[in-house]
């Protein structure tokens, strides 16, 4: 099936993909990002799932929004989910700070969420490494400010591929989406998500609530420490799995291992 667009709902822009009869899977993008990059995944998930891609608020196609908390985000999701009659059991997988509003979707709405997979989604503050130089000079400041109003699109592709460890290829779709988010919203939504980790850590939050998720690091992730994976062994049944030689962007570098890892655990 073709990928359409639905009316934007709540503010919130979202993308299918697969058959609407399928059972849903929810993909949710991490910082400063779109639906779009889980592109290069989407068909071979279509295939046995209702792909719905969102644009968080504040990013991409969809609205900007009063606050960025990571609560609030999810109980936009929500929204927006309840709007399509999906009201239970539904499958998630968040990249990065992706995985946070997953999280808190899962908090906020129990019965709403079904199997969950993080992907990138770092543990816990004190797996945070040193951010790569043209990452800082992003979002930093009002250096990063300037930066931002003069990017072009070859420099938005060296600050995507700078989080990767493989070649990436960067459609034209994902560098248009990205342009679409302001600088502020982009560090008001990094505060936000920092916040939330801050409060407690995702693996805690994750055992509080019973949860056995999927989740999948790369082994060369330059954003968090790769063996802080290993901080997810505290949930019983949960599932940690590595991608060799993969960085923090595993849906561009290893779109099939990514997607098979997910298909298999989603049954």
């Amino acid at each position: 099936m073709t990928a359409y667009d639905t009316p934007t709902v709540h503010g919130v822009h979202l993308l299918h993909d697969g058959p609407e009869t399928a059972p849903p899977l929810l993909l949710i993008h991490g910082s400063g990002a779109t639906g779009s990059t889980w592109e290069p995944m989407v068909p071979a998930l279509a295939e046995r799932f209702h792909v719905l891609r969102i644009d968080l608020p504040g990013c991409g196609r969809s609205s900007t929004a009063p606050t960025y908390a990571v609560p609030d985000q999810a109980d936009r999701v929500a929204a927006v989910l309840d709007d399509l009659g999906i009201t239970k059991d539904v499958a998630v997988a968040g990249h990065s700070s992706g995985g946070y509003v997953a999280t808190a979707l899962a908090e906020r709405r129990p019965e709403l969420v079904g199997p969950l997979a993080l992907i990138s989604t770092g543990p816990s503050m004190a797996a945070l490494l040193p951010e790569p130089a043209l990452v800082k000079l992003f979002t930093g400041g009002a250096l990063g400010a300037l930066v931002w109003r003069l990017r072009t699109d070859a420099l938005l592709r060296k600050g995507i591929a700078a989080t990767a460890a493989r070649p990436v290829t960067i459609g034209d779709e994902v560098i248009d989406d990205l342009r679409r988010t302001s600088f502020k919203t982009f560090r008001a939504i990094m505060q936000a998500n920092r916040d939330y980790l801050v409060e407690q850590s995702i693996p805690q939050r994750l055992l509080r609530l019973g949860r056995q998720p999927l989740v999948v690091f790369g082994d060369a992730d330059p954003r968090w420490d790769p063996e802080s994976a290993h901080e997810y062994d505290v949930l019983p049944d949960g599932r940690v799995e590595y991608l060799a030689g993969v960085g923090h962007i595993a849906m561009l570098e290893a779109p099939d291992e990514t997607a098979r890892l997910l298909l298999d655990f989603l049954g």
